[in-house]
């Protein structure tokens, strides 16, 4: 549409600008607010492509860098340590600086990282180590032709489609939450269930990934045994190869298996770790759960935090969840039979649904994170 020039000495008819003064003319809007909404938003844009800058950063080693030095660095400095290019570096530690993930020192022209700055970037043990994320948020816009696609024809696209990004960006972001909470407070809240490892029990890891949450209560309770499945192929590759190097192939066997039709029986503990959402048909894998439980055994569920509103869920974990459902989850259940599609936004109360769908008689949420929620299902 062209709105006529209000100022024609000055604006050509119909072109882009004129159009959008003469709009606001028109129309009632806040002209300061306008311009928050603008500021706001190139800062998003600027977030964007920042964010393929830190996995730049992350892959070359420079976050670490910065970090073990024992004062500001010059770019030459950094450049030496590292093995990259000064003329490239110069810019990318500018573009850090004004996110404000890297701090410049203007005295001496160097640059390097608070303590705050090393703990999200530069300490990949830490527990609010934030590098998978930025690596699962690039790689996942990878897939912008396909999605684009998707919405069109309502077709899903598939987990192992994505770039391969996807799959260890994933990893890295859940990790050190599970590294913390998992064996410290999310097992010992599940009746009785710490005891049982502790002495000794079969447990079923489903949906697995590349084997993290696995391995990492196979290091806390040696006397129990480990099954990890999943129905990608290269993640179970990667958790055998994580297994045998850490010494735990003896008591963590990995499967390429799906949900619903895992092989065993006779478990003690089955989990599920950010993945019931993804399924196809979710409802058929709580059945296929409650089949492979011991008598008293627990099904622990480790999904993203959310309520069961739209509005509750939205601030800065919701949108994260929102978007990565919108290009992972989502298109990863309509991929596979059954297409639910519950969305990584679920909610407590639809999850409940799901499980008490599969024959669960209890449901109970036991724990929560910023970014999780714990919940113990048990047939009786």
């Amino acid at each position: 549409m062209k709105f006529p020039a209000t100022d024609r000495g000055s604006r050509r008819r119909g072109d882009a600008t004129s159009a959008g003064i003469c709009f606001l003319e028109r129309v009632a809007i806040d002209r300061d607010e306008l311009r928050q909404f603008i500021d706001r938003t190139l800062g998003e844009i600027g977030a964007s492509m920042t964010a393929a800058l830190v996995v730049v950063g992350d892959k070359l080693g420079l976050f670490r860098a910065l970090a073990e030095a024992p004062v500001p660095s010059s770019p030459a400095e950094v450049a030496e340590r590292t093995g990259v290019s000064e003329r490239y570096l110069r810019e990318w530690l500018a573009a850090q600086a004004a996110a404000g993930y890297v701090s410049y020192d203007q005295e001496s022209g160097g640059y390097f990282l608070s303590a705050i700055q090393a703990t999200v970037f530069a300490d990949e043990s830490s527990p609010v180590s934030l590098l998978g994320g930025f690596q699962l948020a690039v790689s996942a816009a990878r897939a912008e032709p396909q999605i684009v696609a998707a919405f069109r024809s309502g077709q899903g696209l598939g987990w192992g489609e994505h770039d391969p990004g996807v799959f260890a960006g994933t990893e890295r972001f859940f990790r050190p939450a599970y590294a913390t909470h998992l064996v410290r407070s999310w097992l010992p809240a599940l009746e009785g269930v710490a005891e049982k490892l502790r002495r000794g029990a079969r447990v079923a890891d489903v949906g697995c990934g590349r084997g993290a949450s696995t391995l990492i209560m196979a290091r806390a309770f040696p006397e129990s045994r480990f099954s990890g499945f999943d129905s990608h192929a290269d993640s179970i590759a990667a958790a055998r190869a994580q297994a045998a190097e850490a010494g735990l192939a003896d008591r963590c066997e990995f499967t390429v298996a799906s949900a619903g039709d895992f092989p065993g029986a006779g478990f003690d503990l089955v989990t599920c770790f950010d993945c019931l959402h993804d399924m196809g048909d979710p409802v058929a894998a709580a059945r296929r759960v409650h089949r492979s439980l011991a008598s008293q055994g627990t099904w622990m569920i480790v999904e993203p935090l959310a309520g069961d509103s739209i509005t509750e869920n939205l601030n800065p974990v919701g949108r994260i969840y929102y978007a990565a459902s919108t290009l992972v989850c989502t298109p990863a259940s309509l991929s596979e039979a059954g297409g639910l599609a519950l969305g990584a936004q679920a909610g407590e109360r639809r999850i409940r649904e799901v499980v008490t769908a599969g024959g669960f008689r209890r449901f109970r949420r036991v724990a929560e994170t910023r970014f999780n929620m714990v919940l113990e299902a048990r047939p009786e």
